[in-house]
Order: structure tokens, then sequence, then C-alpha cells
């Protein structure tokens, strides 16, 4: 009788598992050679004790190719809108990732591919 309480005890201990931050939708342009990624986020922001704090454009094998941090908590605007320029994209590239992290559990399993030109 006592083993089940401990055990619903400690499993009750553990830090509640949040969803990752959700890509919604992303906005790919292209100036000068250059490329400008408007990414919409949702994320269950808590506060500064959890939240979506960055996303990043990855090639096919992952690569990182660009990285927007995301300075503070989002808890009142959801979801949403934050931009990135001025990045680099092999002309041999067709299509890129957008991966968001959040401060808790790191990067996302999830990855929203995006077909540019």
């Amino acid at each position: 009788m006592l083993r089940p309480c401990l055990v619903a005890l400690l499993i009750s201990a553990l830090p509640a598992a949040a969803d990752p931050p959700e890509i919604r939708d992303v906005v790919a342009r292209q100036t000068d050679g250059f490329w400008r990624f408007d990414v919409t986020i949702a994320h269950g922001d808590t506060g500064w004790d959890h939240y979506a704090d960055a996303w990043r454009v990855v090639d096919a094998n992952g690569t990182e190719l660009g990285l927007r941090n995301l300075a503070h908590p989002h808890v009142a605007e959801q979801p949403f809108t934050r931009s990135l320029s001025n990045v680099r994209i092999p002309g041999d590239l067709n299509e890129v990732g957008i991966q968001a992290r959040d401060n808790v559990t790191g990067w996302s399993p999830d990855i929203k591919m995006v077909k540019l030109r």
C-alpha cells in the first residue's frame, strides 16, 4: 500500500510537461540576396519560468542558417510574430525549416518546412 502512494507522490512532484512551441505561420521574402522570415509562434508561456525563447532557420541537415532570440515571455500576446532579416540562404536550397525553442524543454522536435522562391 505504501509503495503505490510513494510512486504517486513522486510523479506528482515532477514538473508538468508543456507542449512545445508551435510554428503557426511563416512568411519568407528575398531582397538583394538575403532572406527575411516573419514567424508566428504559439506557446503556453507562463512567464519568465517557461516561455518560447527562440526560433531558427535550418537546412535539411539541421545546420542553423539564422537564429532569432526572443527576449521576453509573451504571456498575453498569443500567438505572436517576430522577424529575422539578413539571412543568407545557399543558392541551391529551395526549402528550409523553422524550429522553435522554449527555455525549459529546448528545441521542439517539430520543424515547419518552408518552400523558397
